[in-house]
């Protein structure tokens, strides 16, 4: 299995990164620093996993980053199978302070709310757009990692809310331009605020999912038996209970 993951240097790009690596896919995983994503690459799997990983400094924002990025991972993959979009940058960059002291949107500056919806939304339609031509060779799979409902609406989440909506909004449109194409698109959410940056560290860490929560619901939409899945929104805390609700087994 041959995967391009974006924002794959921390959280949960790297759980699922680690956890790939680990059942034998090559993965490209990408960062805004180049030598950070290529030292996270190194250190994922064990002695056998030589070679089936590699990192890439890419800033999705960037047209041209991302299209010479993308081409530079499917010649190092050989092409591709898997794209997991997931780059992205929280309320932490604009408000510091957004758990205990909410920011009302006409105090967030105007660059700042591009720099967000540039990253969290922008950055998702331009990779898939520079992926796809690659995935169509194969019938591949895209996976658009998202959040609650809630909380795109929450109070104080300008500009992460609405980016990530609009990110949400992105992956519905592309699963219905692709039906029938042999290329799926399937959007993945974990369920609830995860152990990550994107949370301040005074932040409780009761209640707080483990950025493991993404990989099984992943690994079993990069197998054989998610074949023909799309256009499904799967809650990672609630995957099992996704999987009988449908009789199907797990892998």
């Amino acid at each position: 299995m041959r995967v391009l993951l974006t924002g794959g240097t921390s959280g949960l790009g790297l759980a699922m990164a680690r956890a790939l690596v680990d059942d034998g896919a090559h993965v490209v995983l990408t960062g805004r620093d180049g030598d950070r994503a290529a030292a996270v690459a190194g250190e994922l799997g064990g002695p056998g996993a030589a070679g089936r990983a590699h990192g890439l400094g890419v800033d999705v924002r960037d047209e041209d980053a991302v299209a010479a990025g993308t081409e530079r991972a499917v010649a190092l993959l050989g092409g591709l199978d898997v794209l997991v979009l997931n780059a992205g940058i929280g309320m932490r960059t604009v408000n510091p302070r957004f758990l205990t002291d909410p920011q009302p949107f006409w105090e967030v500056g105007p660059d700042a709310f591009r720099a967000v919806v540039d990253t969290n939304l922008t950055g998702y339609f331009l990779t898939a757009r520079a992926a796809l031509p690659a995935l169509r060779d194969g019938g591949g799979r895209i996976v658009v990692v998202s959040m609650n409902h809630t909380t795109m609406v929450r109070r104080g989440f300008v500009p992460y809310g609405p980016s990530r909506a609009g990110a949400e909004a992105l992956a519905r449109v592309m699963a219905a331009d692709l039906a029938d194409s042999g290329v799926t698109v399937n959007i993945l959410l974990p369920g609830g605020a995860t152990r990550t940056g994107m949370v301040p560290e005074e932040a409780p860490v009761e209640g707080l999912l483990d950025p493991e929560v993404m990989v099984r619901p992943l690994r079993w939409l990069c197998s054989a038996a998610a074949a023909g899945v799309h256009d499904e929104r799967l809650v990672a805390n609630e995957f099992g209970d996704w999987l009988a609700s449908r009789g199907i087994r797990d892998v």
